[in-house]
């Protein structure tokens, strides 16, 4: 390797970097929308895992449609088959689908009750530590990643942000119950992005990896369901007839494929902390410009979000991910 590619490599790998924390935040902004699509829907159907199946299997949907429609999906789904083949991408590193229907799931649980600010510091709070640790184990594509000062600082911060952001809430003994749910599901989504990571870098195709993704998750709802059904009957609810309360799947769409695609220059806590920075704007506007029976923003959400993005940036100018 020549002197001149050596040296070029840092600046394309920060110009990425930088690029990769644009549009993961954009993505948490679109995350918190879909959080209040799902929740509502979620309440109109009186079943938050019935809203959670109609917003995976719509997404599956269209999937199924576009990943074999196009030649580089084509080309994702035959090499996605010679990895499983030859060893290079292991069954388990297919099954991120598992976390994100969970997460989808919570959020028409629980998001009629406790609002999409609450819901959003509890998946935070699960989603930092987790991210470490994920980063540390190597998991994601970047391999390992150390813990290194600002990292942790960033992660640390986040987490006092969002307290901050709702913590006139945090003091309802049923919020809190409730919030293990999405903090549960926060614990899984840094696992969620790191094995989608690899699921990409096999294919060569975030669609593909998002696809897999989409057929994982639907499938483990829809089993969900159906034990669901067995034990508590039908949905009370029927379908609303607004064509946006459907959003959630194709919403979920760009903020998997985005991720899967990203990871590789972020490394899974950036990504996290990014994507976390975007969720607390989005539900903050959310809350405050379009608000429900579950919102209570104040002048402690808008300061919690400000410190959210100021530890994203803490985190973001520390070392970039070793390959």
């Amino acid at each position: 390797m020549t002197a001149t590619g050596t040296a070029a490599r840092p600046t394309l790998s920060t110009t990425r970097r930088i690029a990769g924390i644009g549009l993961a935040t954009a993505s948490g902004v679109a995350v918190a929308v879909q959080s209040r699509i799902n929740g509502e829907l979620g309440v109109r159907l009186a079943d938050g895992i019935a809203a959670a199946v109609v917003s995976f299997g719509f997404g599956l949907l269209i999937l199924l449609v576009l990943v074999p429609a196009t030649a580089g999906g084509r080309r994702g789904l035959a090499a996605l088959r010679a990895a499983l083949r030859d060893g290079s991408l292991r069954p388990w590193q297919c099954l991120g689908g598992v976390c994100g229907a969970f997460l989808v799931a919570t959020q028409g649980l629980t998001i009629g009750t406790l609002g999409v600010a609450v819901f959003t510091v509890a998946v935070v709070a699960g989603q930092s530590g987790s991210s470490l640790l994920v980063d540390r184990a190597g998991i994601g594509p970047t391999g390992r990643q150390p813990v290194t000062p600002s990292r942790l600082v960033g992660a640390v911060l986040t987490v006092l942000a969002v307290v901050l952001a709702v913590g006139d809430r945090l003091g309802e003994p049923g919020a809190l119950a409730l919030a293990l749910l999405p903090l549960a599901a926060g614990v899984g989504i840094a696992w969620q992005q790191a094995v989608n990571g690899q699921v990409r870098a096999a294919a060569g195709s975030a669609m593909t990896a998002t696809l897999v993704n989409f057929s994982v998750g639907t499938v483990a709802l829809l089993a969900t369901f159906a034990a669901d059904v067995a034990v508590r009957g039908r949905p009370a609810g029927g379908f609303p007839g607004e064509p946006w309360l459907y959003l959630g799947g194709p919403i979920g769409i760009v903020f998997i494929a985005l991720a899967a695609a990203i990871v590789r220059f972020t490394g899974v806590l950036l990504l996290a902390l990014a994507t976390i920075a975007g969720q607390i704007v989005g539900a903050v506007l959310l809350d405050v410009l379009l608000p429900t029976a579950a919102s209570h923003p104040g002048l402690n959400t808008l300061l919690g979000a400000a410190l959210t993005l100021v530890a994203v940036l803490v985190a973001a100018l520390g070392p970039p991910p070793r390959r």
